[in-house]
């Protein structure tokens, strides 16, 4: 998730966010997620997207055994956590001022024969993208980081840089304004987009995006 700070917000619905930890069993581990909502705000929750994109990994319907995963705006890193716990070696990024708080996450919930799978490392849509191999990742994952507008540009060019014709993009979503959609639009003028997955529960959607092939000269 972009980091960026929210106001505290005591409605009930929103106290689990303000716990110093979260709980979970997945990929056959249990794993415990610190929280910091004061100090580094939405990066550093556990969003019901992030919960829903696990479950959806556990269905089996993507192979993650050996591929080379990527996740953007990781905040507390569970996502990438269980993408590595099933066989994946992953890249976890987000923004560098929650990236100690992130190491130490996947630090405290990998097994050391695990460590090894995962690096993480600073990652700001739209920049320093050469730092990253082009087309060099089998699966993108993202979970509740489409919320802003102004991101939306640097994001896409991010997914653009990041995959290939083969790379899979899935994004966990809830969507709550048109915004939201309206990226959801941007995204398919130069990828394949399908809704995969929904929760009914949570309200949240799994997307899946293939790149398309350059368009020809007219």
């Amino acid at each position: 998730m972009a980091l960026v700070p929210y106001v505290e917000n005591a409605l009930p619905a929103l106290s689990k966010l303000h716990n110093s930890s979260a709980q979970f069993r997945f990929a056959n581990h249990n794993l415990s997620l610190a929280q910091d909502w004061k100090k580094l705000g939405v990066a550093a929750v556990v969003w019901d997207a992030a919960v829903v994109m696990c479950m959806y990994l556990e269905l089996g319907k993507v192979e993650l055994q050996r591929k080379k995963v990527i996740e953007l705006g990781a905040g507390t890193g569970l996502v990438g956590i269980v993408a590595a716990l099933m066989g994946a070696k992953v890249t976890i990024t987000d923004r560098q001022p929650a990236l100690d708080f992130l190491a130490a996450n996947v630090k405290a919930n990998l097994p050391p024969d695990s460590q090894e799978s995962v690096v993480v490392s600073e990652l700001t849509w739209g920049e320093g993208l050469d730092r990253y191999p082009p087309g060099g990742f089998d699966i993108v994952l993202g979970a509740d980081i489409i919320y802003l507008e102004d991101t939306f540009v640097p994001l896409l060019r991010t997914l653009e840089h990041l995959c290939s014709s083969t790379t899979e993009v899935l994004l966990a979503c809830k969507i709550r304004y048109k915004r939201d959609t309206d990226f959801l639009g941007m995204l398919g003028t130069s990828f394949a987009v399908e809704e995969v997955y929904y929760d009914k529960e949570r309200d949240i959607y799994v997307y899946k995006a293939l790149k398309l092939p350059p368009r020809g000269d007219l």
